[in-house]
């Protein structure tokens, strides 16, 4: 095997055309050893080889001989002194951080750990069992693809609605795709699965991990998987079960192929991604990776630096101090945009990769290099605005480029159409983009990702059926996820035939789904919800590859009803800009017409007054909004005639609602959603009579008039 001494730039194993340049980083290594593998079946490498230079903390080699489809790992030498932060073992064979696909998984063996498991010491001791026939293989690959004319789609931040979803779960048992193919890329790719997405009205898919994960070994001895991923283990490499590739090799382009055939739809890619920790865990954890290669530089570690800072609850955090851990992250990101054509990311825990020191840090460098970076700074960046650490709670405070899941909307919207008193100030903010959140940076509605529900929690179908969790099925005594579901069951905990309580379930339903739909800022719908889907009020799925997360895509006409009804209020949001504003609304008059472009009302009509806001037992309110002709369009349409009323009553009597007195004359008001009974087609009412809401409802009306047309220049930016 010819070695020359190759270069420390890129990292990872790199084909070039005719050979292969290995690099790797590690600052407090003594050396490094390649292994090459002749199959993944191997329980042996059949060549170790020690990389020959080291440059910048960066060991390397290049290696003429090397061809696509090595399964390669590396063997790290250095001290073995957990007091000191380092877990060097050579005897534990580590997979590249950097390898672009798996060429064979992880099999749990007491081998893998760095420790002897049978030793009162536990960490503190050293174990030399060789764990080459269990650890896992990278593989070296040619990146290669045929992208024909597939371009960024880059749909504006205010017309994107978000279907979060699991590769697996989506099409396990979905008609249409076939068999073979189900649960995987491919699947995802099929006609029958695009045209789902399609049909719906969804602009982007946002992927719940994809990174190739590890289930961890507590899972594996119970019987059980992390199905939801957020256990990574390569940040570059596709998870591998996802696949129908019969070899490992195939892996990158038929994702890439998916992302292509979702492209062609008109589908945006968001991957929701797992920087905050890894899937080795605490001190306790396993040796696969990172804490062999340098623990001390790629973790957080505390005063006694045995010990990890957890500010995940996964046992470890990613050191983002360091700039090689940094810089990971960042050629990880570009990696999953030049080179797979994905359109954004979803941050797990981003508070956890803001910590500077102690606080989360808002000019903390992982903001500051996103920022100027010419690839990413483009791209849909979401945070998810927490993690378990002190002051983690961050909704509303990350700076501007970034939008957030807004955990304070679904809070305030479940309570709401639960019946609790005292919200209607805040519902107010919320349904009009959360400003109090994001205007005081900048920032536009579009910063806020609005949801009622997400893969971490109650399914749609489970919040309006169960008051309390049951995770029984996770083997956790039911002690795992959260109790804070802000849920009503309607009056039966869990399945029932009592036809009162199924129509009130299908009514509340239609209640905060149309509130998602018709606020301000970006919806996310959870895969699933518009197919009625339901978990058996199991609120923290992770650990379940099977009924309880595949989407049942068996049609009774209740779910058919639902169905229909969410393609509705997609199209309706679609249909009206008024729905998705790129500014807040400021209810002011628009250019002297005495319209303003927000009004609130009380059921008498009236605009609401301080008394109505601070009222603790009114639950019902009306909002008219005004298509604003001061905000064009990317087409430079004005935004006239498209004006909407919204009336919601959250509480169990039905409400005589005036509808507004506005300064013009109104010809007439049209009905186009009323939650309590099925509107198929606008019904012309009189404005002057009161309209019935019933209790637990919501209403939206649609009138005609026009704002004089004369259209002032746009605002600088527009």
């Amino acid at each position: 095997m010819r070695v020359w001494p190759g270069l420390p730039y890129p990292l990872g194993a790199t084909w070039d055309g005719r050979g292969v340049n290995v690099a790797i980083f590690s600052e407090n290594a003594s050396m490094i050893e390649l292994c090459l593998f002749e199959s993944d079946q191997d329980s042996v490498e059949s060549v170790r080889i020690k990389l020959p230079e080291q440059t910048n903390q960066v060991w390397h080699g290049y290696f003429p001989d090397i061809r696509p489809g090595q399964p390669y790992a590396f063997r790290v030498h250095g001290p073995y002194a957990p007091e000191r932060g380092h877990r060097f073992n050579p005897n534990k064979l580590l997979i590249d951080p950097y390898a672009k696909a798996v060429a064979r998984d992880v099999h749990w063996h007491d081998s893998l750990y760095g420790y002897s498991q049978t030793d009162a010491r536990l960490d503190a001791s050293f174990d030399k069992q060789d764990s080459a026939p269990y650890a896992p293989l990278a593989q070296v690959i040619d990146t290669a693809f045929t992208w024909g004319n597939d371009v960024p789609l880059r749909t504006p931040w205010h017309k994107t609605i978000i279907y979060e979803m699991h590769v697996k779960s989506f099409t396990k048992l979905m008609p249409g795709v076939p068999e073979r193919l189900r649960g995987t890329y491919t699947g995802l790719a099929t006609e029958a699965a695009i045209n789902h997405l399609v049909d719906l009205g969804v602009t982007a898919v946002e992927l719940m991990p994809v990174h190739h994960h590890v289930d961890e070994h507590r899972l594996i001895k119970q019987g059980l998987v992390n199905f939801w991923g957020y256990n990574t283990l390569c940040y570059f490499a596709p998870e591998l079960r996802f696949s129908a590739a019969k070899e490992t090799y195939f892996v990158v382009p038929e994702f890439k192929a998916m992302v292509r055939a979702l492209h062609a739809a008109g589908l945006e890619v968001i991957l929701d991604v797992v920087y905050n920790h890894t899937g080795e865990g605490n001190e306790l954890g396993p040796t696969l990776s990172f804490r062999g290669i340098d623990n001390a530089s790629y973790y957080r570690l505390s005063l006694d630096k045995r010990l990890y800072v957890d500010f995940t609850g996964c046992g470890n955090t990613l050191n983002m101090q360091h700039p090689r851990v940094l810089q990971m992250l960042m050629d990880s990101l570009r990696y999953w945009v030049i080179e797979m054509h994905v359109d954004g990311f979803r941050f797990d825990l981003a508070s956890a990769l803001a910590r500077e020191l102690h606080d989360v840090n808002q000019l903390s460098a992982f903001f500051d290099v996103i920022h100027q970076d010419p690839v990413l700074s483009q791209v849909k960046l979401i945070a998810e605005p927490w993690d378990v650490g002190p002051g983690g709670y961050q909704v509303g405070n990350f700076p501007a480029g970034w939008a957030e899941w807004n955990g304070k909307y679904r809070d305030n919207v479940r309570r709401f159409w639960k019946g609790e008193g005292g919200l209607m100030s805040e519902f107010a903010t919320r349904l009009t983009g959360s400003s109090d959140l994001y205007g005081h940076s900048g920032r536009k509605p579009y910063a806020s990702i609005n949801f009622v529900t997400c893969h971490d929690g109650f399914t749609l179908e489970d919040l309006v059926s169960y008051d309390q969790k049951h995770n029984e099925a996770n083997r956790e005594n039911n002690r795992d996820g959260t109790d804070a579901n802000y849920s009503w069951n309607c009056g039966i905990e869990g399945k029932t035939d009592h036809p009162l309580v199924l129509e009130m379930r299908a009514r509340q339903k239609r209640n905060l789904m149309s509130t998602l739909l018709l606020s301000q800022g970006v919806p996310m719908i959870l895969s699933g919800d518009e197919l009625s889907h339901s978990q058996s009020g199991n609120n923290n799925s992770y650990c379940h590859d099977n009924e309880i997360t595949w989407l049942d895509w068996k049609w009774k006409p209740e779910k058919r009803q639902f169905y229909e009804f969410m393609r509705k209020l997609i199209r309706i949001r679609k249909e009206h800009p008024v729905l998705h504003r790129r500014r807040f609304f400021h209810g002011r008059d628009i250019r002297g017409t005495g319209i303003k472009d927000i009004y609130w009302l009380s059921s008498s009509g009236r605009q609401m007054e301080d008394v109505d806001w601070q009222s603790g037992y009114v639950r019902c309110l009306g909002v008219c909004l005004t298509g604003d002709i001061d905000e064009l369009t990317e087409k430079g349409e004005k935004l006239i005639d498209d004006n909407l009323l919204i009336l919601l009553n959250a509480q169990d009597d039905p409400v005589m609602f005036s509808l507004p007195v506005l300064p013009r004359e109104l010809p007439g008001i049209e009905l186009i959603i009323d939650t309590s009974h099925f509107v198929d087609a606008p019904i012309c009412l009189d404005a002057k009579q009161p309209y019935r809401l019933e209790g637990r409802s919501l209403a939206l009306f649609r009138w005609p008039f026009e704002i004089p047309p004369t259209v002032p220049p746009p605002e600088t930016g527009y």
